[in-house]
């Protein structure tokens, strides 16, 4: 394989004509750059090089690699440029796992935000309920995940992801046009404990808080029917087929539901974004999680 140092002394000496002025520009003594020719020859497999009395000239071979060297020598300058524009956060590219709400509420304003201050970074988003996010992140197949806080899923990493928290929201219970409680302030949860319910699916951690929040309460959710959709959750409840609660950002603004807030202590969900530990301080990563960051501020 060809040494692209060599090629670089090659395009020197192509340039200015001798192996001196050659060695001056490259800061080189003579006898350097003569032992780079010869090898560079010894890795072409032919001649590069013809001397005329004190001074030399390119062969065929050696014009036709010399031009090489120029292409090869300016791909290798861009190289350089990018990883410094990487190492430096201004360009490259993240990959964002985040559930459906987040996305619209901090991921897509982040991505516009960092558009303006760094277009060469390039971010990819994952549809993916928190749980789901937070193994892909472990895994190794995201950059960053957007999560939430629950009891009864994934909780501990053994010290492998760092956290920072974005925001919270309360559940809020969404009603039936015409329900008997729809004229209320606040709804008691146990008020709905004779209601069918619509739900997440199993796996889901917005399901875990729903049925542990039902079970303080004292009751266990008729489940008729369910859905990781809440835009579709809420669809289900405007056309009358039971009760549900939905995470106040997750509830679409034209929804034909009534929307009340929970009477007493409503269970609230804890957004959050998380990176591998370790990584937080990588120029790339630490320019989106900022933007992330000062995005959920406004919230």
């Amino acid at each position: 394989m060809i040494d692209p140092r060599r090629l670089q002394v090659l395009r020197a000496l192509a340039d200015h004509g001798t192996v001196r002025a050659a060695a001056e520009t490259l800061y080189l003594t003579p006898s350097a750059v003569s032992q780079q020719l010869n090898a560079l020859e010894n890795e072409a497999g032919q001649p590069l090089l013809t001397r005329c009395g004190r001074r030399v000239r390119l062969t065929a071979a050696g014009e036709l690699l010399a031009e090489h060297a120029k292409a090869v020598l300016a791909e290798l300058e861009r190289a350089e440029t990018s990883l410094a524009a990487c190492a430096a956060g201004t360009v490259g590219r993240v990959e964002v796992a985040s559930f459906a709400s987040a996305i619209t509420q901090v991921v897509a304003p982040a991505i516009a935000a960092l558009r303006q201050r760094a277009p060469g970074v390039n971010v990819l988003v994952r549809d993916a309920e928190a749980h789901t996010s937070l193994q892909l992140l472990l895994a190794g197949e995201i950059d960053v995940a957007i999560s939430m806080e629950y009891d009864s899923t994934l909780q501990s990493d053994g010290g492998r992801l760092t956290r920072y928290p974005l925001y919270a929201e309360p559940f809020d219970v969404v009603l039936p046009p015409g329900h008997p409680l729809c004229e209320s302030t606040s709804v008691p949860l146990e008020e709905l404990s004779e209601s069918d319910w619509i739900v997440p699916l199993p796996g889901n951690p917005c399901r875990a808080v729903i049925q542990t929040c039902c079970a303080n309460t004292g009751f266990v959710p008729r489940i008729t029917h369910t859905s990781d959709d809440f835009h579709a959750v809420v669809a289900l409840v405007a056309v009358g087929t039971g009760v549900a609660l939905v995470p106040r950002t997750a509830i679409p603004a034209d929804h034909g539901a009534i929307v009340l807030p929970l009477a007493g202590d409503a269970p609230t969900r804890r957004v959050f974004a998380a990176v591998e530990r370790g990584r937080e301080n990588h120029p790339l990563l630490h320019s989106a999680l900022n933007t992330v960051l000062n995005t959920a501020k406004d919230l």
